[in-house]
């Protein structure tokens, strides 16, 4: 039987190491303004007060807030018990103080892109030589796409005026350096006390760079990459970077206290006292914005992070903003437009399903800031902070890893409570049944499935799916039957190796994704949709619909999966 030799050859190929499908679930909406996640959050909060209470964060502040795709779920706030006598700023910290966010201006950059890509005044596959031909000098420019200088691909330098030793070091002689003078160098930020670099600063700087890598070779981190997207949405739309960015995104996503300005006074301003030096509050950083020039609050980057939840697959046609475009160091941590991706195994630590967090950090003297995506949790995390970077690092490790390993079997619980059980066929002469048991180590598993009386795991899926090293795992793929109402939950059955052993084989770890493996008269046999408020399965290549059985019908499931809609701003 052809069928059946197909899906033997899936199965001799599939990896021992390749254990647990991601994702295993739709996108949860957590209850009622995240009311699953309660307890979870209050014992975080607890941990967090411990963390501050650390003598080494008296002078530091900070601003939390969690969402889903529609609300803010939860925030933490926390004002230093130290602060500048003279400055103080803001007395007491909460949801609308303001923060210098510095290298997560350059998510907002990039989302500048993807709108004017979408607009038609420039395209991501354009070189940035076709907007900017005054670029010139060693660097391939007309091989640098816009899309490259966003994924850290371009091979370019990091900066053309910041992070030069000759700045730095009192006696740069005294470190082995040979003597040498700032002739040639720019004019402008460090090299002349902070004074804004402009357009022309920059393109005269670059003219003198050689590359780092070839085009497209490998990822480097650049922040002259965003500069230059800066200067290119300025050349098409012919206005200011900083007022475009105002009007065209930041006004448009609801944001009412984001700017590339601080506020005009210091009420609602976080004014840290920084251990190694000035704070960078109100340093203009000119042509440089694009890169890490804004500020912003809690609240509004949780509107921020709402619209990229609903929208990321939407705001460009073929463009999903939240994938990795490359790899970084490592294997773990990937480059996407401008996300630093971390995909890994070790968070939910009784199984090895990898859990995706899309980040975005940035850091300068005295603000560390970072904003984390958990889009298969359908959360978003803000993590704003005012003093010293170490706790930032304290913060996301802490929040990160307990929201997902103490949330997950919660959600587990409620997917169980919503799908397990018998499913039966309405006309009992026909002998037809499936059931599914779900458990947070097990995912959402198919222990059983007959058809007018044939074992149909056995027969059609391979006598593997009942063996020990073996079982048959549904798995999402977040789409609908009916896409108007978000009605049909449509799933897949795929055949899943039990963690056994661990294997020791290099080429063991080549995992691929393969989920359409098997069709019945042009129908894929493995494709099962849940229509909920008939608390029922239908199996169209089967030609069956089973109801599940009253006992096991006690959740009204298309409560727990209402993200994940498209869900722009009117104006966006």
């Amino acid at each position: 039987m052809k069928l059946l030799s197909g899906l033997s050859l899936l199965l001799a190929s599939s990896s021992a190491q390749c254990f647990d499908p991601s994702p295993a679930f739709p996108v949860p909406s957590w209850g009622q303004n995240g009311q699953s996640l309660a307890s979870v959050l209050e014992s975080i909060e607890s941990k967090i007060s411990t963390i501050v209470s650390k003598q080494a964060f008296n002078a530091s502040s900070f601003s939390i807030e969690l969402t889903s795709a529609s609300n803010t779920i939860w925030s933490m706030h926390h004002t230093a018990a130290h602060r500048n006598e003279n400055r103080p700023g803001t007395e007491t910290v909460d949801e609308n103080s303001v923060f210098r966010i510095s290298a997560v201006t350059k998510v907002f950059t990039v989302l500048a892109l993807l709108q004017e890509h979408q607009a038609g005044s420039l395209n991501l596959e354009d070189p940035i030589s076709k907007h900017l031909p005054e670029l010139t000098g060693e660097i391939a420019w007309a091989n640098i796409t816009l899309r490259a200088l966003a994924s850290h691909l371009s091979g370019i330098p990091r900066e053309f005026a910041h992070s030069d030793l000759i700045n730095s070091l009192e006696d740069p002689t005294s470190v082995g350096l040979p003597p040498a003078t700032k002739d040639g160098c720019p004019t402008c930020d460090e090299y002349n006390h902070y004074l804004p670099c402009t357009a022309e600063d920059l393109l005269e700087a670059v003219r003198k760079l050689d590359p780092v890598f070839r085009p497209n070779d490998k990822s480097t981190y650049s922040n002259v990459a965003f500069e230059l997207i800066g200067m290119a949405v300025e050349k098409s739309t012919g206005k200011d970077f900083g007022t475009y960015l105002q009007k065209e995104v930041i006004d448009r996503l609801g944001m009412k206290s984001t700017s590339m300005n601080p506020p005009s006074t210091d009420k609602r301003a976080v004014l840290p006292i920084w251990s190694k030096g000035d704070n960078y509050w109100g340093i203009d950083a000119g042509v440089q914005n694009a890169t890490a020039g804004m500020y912003a609050t809690s609240s509004d980057m949780s509107k921020l992070l709402q619209y990229i939840l609903s929208n990321a697959n939407q705001i460009v046609p073929g463009v999903n903003w939240l994938l990795p475009v490359s790899w970084a160091t490592g294997f773990r941590t990937f480059y996407g437009m401008p996300w630093e991706i971390l995909r890994t195994e070790k968070v939910l630590e009784a199984r090895q399903r990898p859990v995706t967090f899309v980040t975005k950090s940035g850091g300068m003297p005295g603000y560390y800031s970072r904003i984390t995506l958990m889009p298969e949790y359908g959360l978003g995390l803000t993590i704003l902070v005012g003093g010293e970077t170490e706790l930032l690092s304290e913060l996301q490790e802490l929040i990160t890893t307990r929201l997902i390993r103490e949330g997950d079997p919660i959600l587990w619980s409620e997917l169980a409570d919503a799908y397990d059980g018998r499913y039966l066929a309405k006309d009992s002469s026909l002998n037809s049944s499936l059931t599914i048991s779900t458990t947070p180590t097990g995912g959402m598993r198919v222990t059983s499935f007959i058809s007018n009386g044939t074992d149909a795991l056995q027969k059609v899926f391979g006598r593997e799916a009942h063996s020990e090293r073996w079982h048959a795992q549904l798995i999402p793929t977040m789409r609908y039957k009916d896409e108007s109402r978000r009605r049909g939950n449509i799933w897949r059955l795929i055949i899943v190796p039990e963690r056994l052993d661990q294997s020791d084989l290099v080429w063991d770890d080549l995992c691929g994704t393969d989920v359409d493996t098997s069709r019945y008269a042009g129908i894929p046999a493995n494709e099962f949709v849940f229509w909920h408020d008939e608390q029922a399965v239908e199996l169209p290549a089967w030609k069956v619909k089973l109801e599940r059985s009253r006992n096991d019908s006690n959740v009204d499931a298309d409560a727990l999966v209402v993200q994940g809609a498209t869900r722009a701003h009117p104006d966006m």
